[in-house]
């Protein structure tokens, strides 16, 4: 693919986006896609093969948003095409028991360390709804905490505080200021939420000893993915368990970014912790919407049926056509050095990006590593937090590379609060091709 610095022509996605105004709120399903992101209107794909995709004006990209995360083995995957032109010849779904749910099940619990037993649902956002549930069940109790800036899906006891905003809105972090992401909420539905500052365990001390014996569950990112990118500090991971364990209450890892991605068991493998429970999506589901909760049976045999149970119900539950796809994936990142390769393109993309910022001066820093990283531009030396970034992160300036960047050939979201992924597909040459687009816009940012 050849890269050029001139304007690309936009003008077919410009008209899509007329027309889908006409339609859609705000011409799209998702805010993540519209003039939040994108103030002059998305581009609109079409198209995509491998680690590449196309626009609706035949424009060709490098993407690193794969989906958020969702396409881990990139686009249109010649072994997942032919599981999917096979299970929709003999029927997509059923609604009723199947063998390809048993055959994902089955690699799920060989895959996450955690998991005796699974449970399949729709989304992300399912699956953090039924953990928590699991968990006010199995303990008897109606709180739980949650930390700033963590995002756990649009389940209205959620939604606090994960979305930036300017730091004198924020309040003492031991007693944050509760803001809710989303009107329609009653007030009262936050009654049972504690909300605390993710990485600090000085204050994850003081809030434990003050709600711990209160708390059906402790639900947190292992790696923070709503800011971007925000490594757990040395020793926070394995101090949260221990908490978790001496006040009873469950941990939850939101494992819908990093599931499959950071290792075969995702990151409670990488970091060698065990959570009570776990939620996957994204990375799962290789491109197909899904939700799982996976943790021992003591737990999650709460949903059967009866008197005292906990609800679970969907249509869509175990979609046979998606569990193909599961399986056939997880198989695919089974092969031997399948994750020592996606480590080592991101690494490489890493320190590529590094050196660019370094070479041309620029004040700006690149976290993560291997699969996922993202990049602030900002003063500091590392961001730990939701109030680092918020207080020092120039969102505004990351927005402007970025543009630069989609004019160069890389396609990448705008939005500072997300990341940057690497699947089974990227390469060397890709890795090469940013960084050379990084150069362009470090330039043309000046």
């Amino acid at each position: 693919m050849t890269h050029t610095t001139s304007t690309r022509n936009h003008a077919r996605s410009q008209q899509l986006f007329e027309r889908a105004q006409r339609s859609l709120v705000e011409g799209v399903n998702s805010p993540s896609r519209g003039a939040a992101v994108y103030p002059s209107g998305p581009i609109f794909l079409e198209r995509g093969k491998g680690s590449h995709v196309w626009d609706a004006d035949g424009n060709e990209y490098i993407d690193f948003v794969m989906s958020f995360g969702a396409l881990i083995h990139g686009h249109a995957h010649p072994k997942l095409l032919s599981v999917v032109t096979d299970a929709m010849a003999l029927g997509s779904h059923f609604a009723a028991a199947t063998s390809a749910e048993v055959e994902a099940a089955e690699r799920c619990r060989r895959m996450v360390p955690s998991a005796e037993v699974v449970r399949f649902a729709n989304s992300g956002s399912e699956a953090t709804m039924l953990a928590l549930r699991l968990a006010r069940a199995h303990t008897g109790r109606n709180k739980f905490l949650k930390f700033e800036g963590h995002y756990h899906g649009w389940y209205d006891p959620y939604l606090l505080n994960a979305h930036s905003h300017p730091p004198e809105q924020l309040g003492n972090p031991e007693n944050p200021t509760r803001i809710p992401d989303s009107r329609g909420i009653p007030s009262a539905t936050f009654d049972d939420v504690v909300l605390a500052p993710w990485n600090d365990v000085a204050a994850l001390d003081r809030i434990m000893r003050r709600h711990g014996h209160e708390l059906a569950a402790v639900i947190s990112e292992p790696i923070m993915a709503n800011m971007g990118c925000i490594l757990p500090r040395d020793g926070y991971l394995p101090r949260l368990r221990e908490l978790t364990r001496k006040y009873g209450a469950l941990l939850i890892f939101d494992e819908v970014v990093t599931g499959f991605r950071y290792a075969p068991g995702g990151c409670q493998q990488y970091y060698e912790i065990q959570p009570d429970l776990s939620t996957f999506g994204k990375a799962l589901g290789a491109g197909f919407p899904v939700g799982a909760v996976a943790g021992p049976r003591a737990i999650l045999d709460r949903m059967r049926w009866g008197e005292n149970m906990v609800l679970h119900y969907g249509t869509f539950n175990g979609h046979r056509l998606t569990m193909k796809v599961i399986a056939a994936s997880l198989d695919l990142l089974s092969v031997e050095n399948v994750y020592r390769k996606l480590h080592a393109v991101g690494d490489a993309a890493v320190a590529g990006l590094r050196e660019v910022f370094r070479r041309k001066g620029v004040r700006a820093i690149v976290q993560g590593f291997g699969p996922m990283f993202q990049i602030y531009f900002t003063e500091r030396e590392a961001i730990h937090d939701y109030r680092d970034y918020c207080a020092y992160v120039d969102t505004a300036r990351y927005s402007r590379f970025v543009r630069r960047l989609i004019e160069n050939g890389i396609y990448m979201t705008p939005s500072n609060g997300l990341h940057w992924i690497i699947s089974t597909a990227h390469t060397e040459n890709d890795v090469a091709a940013l960084i050379e687009a990084a150069g362009r816009a470090c330039a043309e940012l000046a």
